[in-house]
């Protein structure tokens, strides 16, 4: 049995690791960032996310889909 959600997440993360190689030219194998780089950049990555959710309750709040 194939979990078909597990499968477009699979696909998504592909994409995305292509699209990182494509614009930077290096892959997550890099090794000229240090952890606090890193995590440096998973933090700026989650107060995006944090403001993308924020953006989608204030639409459904204002009635939006």
């Amino acid at each position: 049995m194939i979990d078909k959600i597990v499968e477009d997440v699979r696909k998504d993360l592909l994409d995305r690791s292509e699209l990182g190689i494509k614009k930077y030219g290096v892959t997550l194998d890099r090794n000229d960032l240090d952890l606090k780089d890193w995590l440096q950049h998973a933090y700026e990555e989650c107060l995006d996310q944090a403001n993308y959710l924020k953006r989608a309750i204030k639409e459904i709040e204002n009635g939006g889909n």
